[in-house]
């Protein structure tokens, strides 16, 4: 009520300067001003369109994106000025834009400095939405200060209030703890984010630490801003006791599997058994991981599927890591050969086979070995290395094969079919 008051007696006391030609006068100028601005704008995002076609990235972000935005109140202003340096020199009445000049100077002030502090931060959808809202909210409290109706608003903000307990909370104070956790989130944000582009460039750090770091740097930021914006705005923090108890008992109940995957993130991070790059089979799921998260661990298999597997069945589950300490694997090829051939000759051509993959290294060289006289035939198999299991195993075993084939072919080495006798027992029962 008390607002509504002050907003009375202010609209009454300039009732009759609202209705002088001297108010219509400057009201149509801002709206000509408004007008102009208006097509400036346009006139420069077409232009900016253009340019953005041929000019350098850095240009384009810092030139032509931040110029679009300021450019309508400039444009304004520029008008505003100098038709109010016009009607002062003549002795006209421009008490209403001499006004809206600082209302002005702070709208592009505004938008500039939100435009940058977006900038800082990793492009987001969510960021680029809301730094529209963001200034124009921020232009609101200027505008209601230059006004002088900042302080009635607080006042009556400050009167829409509750007895919680022994706890006051008005209007006022719960919009103030939203603004406060606000600004402290977008400053740890800002800060999780420029310390983890310092990490990821560090030279002196393993890919592992790098993790770690990263991992616990933007939660305990996030922390310490909400704990700081609390005690900022006088909230007393031994009131979150109960949260905690609350908390402890939704894990107990129903929180634990994923605070089970949150924690074994951390452990495939701290003991180093799995990293981004390694090439892993767990269960049916064979690939390389990708990344490491809080709650599960991305592996893309060789059919580009990306598998999302929960970090807590890596820890209970058994995992072949084939790179885990040394990324040379050694894949078998076993061949069988009849009792007719030369298994010397036949070992040789398996050897000489084994060239006609790039990927097999020479060093562990190629070896073939006798493994066993079967029911078909001899049992030979081939041993090679290779050491980037993450490009696929298959298609060296197609290769090998293909020239093994090639190689018996052509030296009349044969592959038998599967061989069984058959032994008919006679019988003493007569035929009739």
């Amino acid at each position: 009520m008390e607002l509504m008051t002050e907003f009375t007696a202010w609209l009454q006391g300039h009732v009759t300067y609202i209705r002088s030609p001297a108010f219509w006068l400057q009201m149509a100028v801002l709206l000509v001003a408004a007008g102009i601005a208006w097509a400036v704008h346009r006139a420069w995002v077409r232009h900016s369109l253009t340019l953005l076609e041929t000019q350098e990235k850095r240009f384009k972000q810092l030139g032509l994106k931040t110029t679009t935005r300021i450019v309508f109140p400039l444009s304004m202003l520029l008008v505003v000025s100098l038709v109010s340096s016009a009607m002062k020199a003549t002795g006209l009445d421009h008490a209403l834009l001499r006004l809206a000049i600082p209302l002005l100077v702070s709208l592009a002030a505004i938008r500039f400095i939100v435009y940058v502090l977006r900038k800082a931060f990793r492009p987001s959808p969510m960021l680029k939405a809301w730094e529209n809202a963001i200034s124009i909210g921020i232009w609101v409290v200027v505008a209601l200060h230059l006004l002088g109706w900042l302080s009635g608003l607080l006042k009556y903000l400050d009167g829409l209030s509750f007895i919680l307990g022994t706890l006051r909370v008005s209007l006022l104070s719960v919009l103030g703890l939203i603004l406060s956790v606000g600004v402290f989130l977008i400053v740890a944000i800002w800060v999780a984010a420029f310390v983890d582009r310092r990490i990821a460039e560090s030279r002196y750090m393993d890919r592992n630490m790098q993790i770690i770091l990263s991992k616990i740097t933007k939660p305990v930021l996030i922390v310490l801003a909400v704990i700081i914006a609390l005690d900022a705005v006088g909230i007393d923090l031994t009131a979150f006791a109960v949260f905690g108890g609350a908390l402890g008992v939704g894990l107990g109940f129903g929180l634990q599997r994923i605070a089970s995957n949150f924690i074994s993130g951390f452990i495939l991070i701290f003991d180093r058994s799995i990293k981004p790059g390694d090439v892993i089979s767990l269960g049916e799921s064979f690939g390389w991981v990708e990344a490491l998260h809080a709650r599960y661990v991305v592996i893309r298999d060789r059919d580009g599927v990306e598998n999302l597997i929960p970090n807590e069945n890596l820890i209970t589950s058994q995992v072949i890591n084939w790179s885990y300490s040394d990324r040379n694997i050694r894949l078998k090829l076993p061949v069988q050969i009849s009792y007719q051939d030369d298994p010397e000759k036949a070992i040789a051509l398996m050897v000489g086979a084994a060239n006609a993959s790039p990927r097999v290294l020479a060093d562990p060289q190629p070896v073939a070995r006798l493994m066993e006289f079967g029911d078909s035939g001899i049992t030979l198999e081939l041993r090679i290395w290779i050491n980037d299991p993450e490009n696929g195993l298959s298609n060296v075993r197609t290769d090998i094969y293909l020239a093994v084939w090639k190689a018996f072919k052509r030296e009349g080495i044969t592959i038998p079919f599967p061989q069984r006798d058959l032994h008919l027992k006679s019988s003493n029962i007569p035929l009739t």
